[in-house]
């Protein structure tokens, strides 16, 4: 009688993790909070098992590219200043490797204009999508919907069927908020690091009105600004919050790029971060912890984003039924800029 063949899926009941979960351990993924003891379940569980993840996909079925595309919500002057995209990307092109894949790329500003997703899709370019960034008024997924296109979301959207991957952006972002409220503060600013529109962006935004709703503080919208990825707009909405008759005392800047551009605004100013102005980002950008003062923000694990993206469309495109959506750990990073180790040395 044959052996059976164990999957990850057995990996992950016996040692009472989620598939994810086992897929970073095994395969030794970078920039993901997995507890020691999880690790160690899921390697005894894996040697249990006698289980090691292949080095290739399975064979597919006849007429598949053995590509996958991967859509991005920026331009490419963005691209380039946008330092969250290295990790990510990398976090990509590493688990696409391992599964015997490759990448197409394609930037996508515009979502009136449907150019990339139909020059991938109708020519059946690649065999499935990941799509960053996604976009509440991208008429083109419900079409895709009907379609059945392998596709996973970088980012979530509510009321869509596709499988999404990011952290909890609004609830990272309350608790970046509830920290400068701990820290004594009132008037709060927001700088996006996005348009609106953009679902991340609009969740982060979310989660500052609500920790100053849940903190009795009034939110006032005079205090609300939206940048567009690059530090120049961080810049200058910083220095629209500055020449406000009573400025704020402490900002969130909704991503590190931006955060970098309203530091040098304070600085130009002739103020001080954090004595006149507490500033507080998002990502936790490699530059992040040597600009001066090093920057207090939220960690994204940008490498384990890419990878669980595309591990997911890979498992979808290949007829998991069970790929489902996943929620990564965010983590608060306290430095210099928000003046808590300040207040902690007096």
């Amino acid at each position: 009688m044959a052996r059976r063949k164990f999957t990850s899926k057995d990996v992950a009941e016996l040692a009472g993790v989620s598939r994810t979960t086992v897929s970073f351990v095994l395969n030794e993924v970078p920039d993901v909070k997995i507890s020691p003891e999880t690790r160690r379940r899921v390697l005894r569980a894996a040697r249990e098992l006698d289980y090691y993840p292949t080095a290739a996909a399975r064979s597919l079925a006849s007429g598949k590219t053995q590509r996958i595309g991967m859509i991005m919500g920026e331009g490419e002057d963005r691209l380039a200043a946008d330092a969250f995209w290295p990790g990510f990307l990398a976090g990509v092109t590493a688990a696409v490797r391992q599964r015997g894949y490759r990448l197409l790329l394609q930037m996508a500003e515009d979502v009136t204009s449907h150019e990339a997703y139909v020059s991938l899709i109708r020519e059946k370019q690649v065999d499935g999508l990941i799509l960053s960034g996604p976009r509440n008024d991208d008429p083109l997924l419900p079409k895709l919907a009907e379609e059945n296109f392998p596709l996973v979301l970088h980012g979530y959207l509510p009321d869509v069927p596709f499988p999404c991957v990011d952290v909890d952006n609004e609830s990272s972002a309350r608790e970046a908020v509830n920290h400068l409220i701990g820290l004594g503060h009132q008037r709060i600013g927001f700088i996006s690091n996005a348009p609106l529109w953009y679902a991340g962006a609009n969740d982060r935004l979310l989660g500052y009105r609500h920790a100053l709703a849940e903190n009795g503080i009034d939110c006032d919208p005079t205090c609300m600004r939206t940048a567009n990825f690059l530090p120049e707009t961080g810049y200058q909405a910083m220095e629209s919050l500055l020449a406000l008759p009573k400025p704020p005392t402490a900002v969130f800047a909704a991503g590190d790029v931006i955060a970098m551009g309203a530091l040098s605004a304070i600085h130009t100013a002739g103020l001080r971060v954090p004595e006149d102005v507490a500033l507080v980002g998002f990502d936790d950008l490699f530059m992040a912890a040597y600009v001066c003062p090093p920057l207090t923000t939220v960690r994204v694990p940008t490498y384990g984003l890419g990878w669980t993206a595309a591990e997911m469309l890979v498992a979808t495109i290949e007829g998991d039924p069970e790929v489902a959506s996943v929620t990564l750990e965010a983590e608060l990073v306290i430095r210099e800029s928000c003046g808590a180790k300040a207040q902690a040395r007096r």
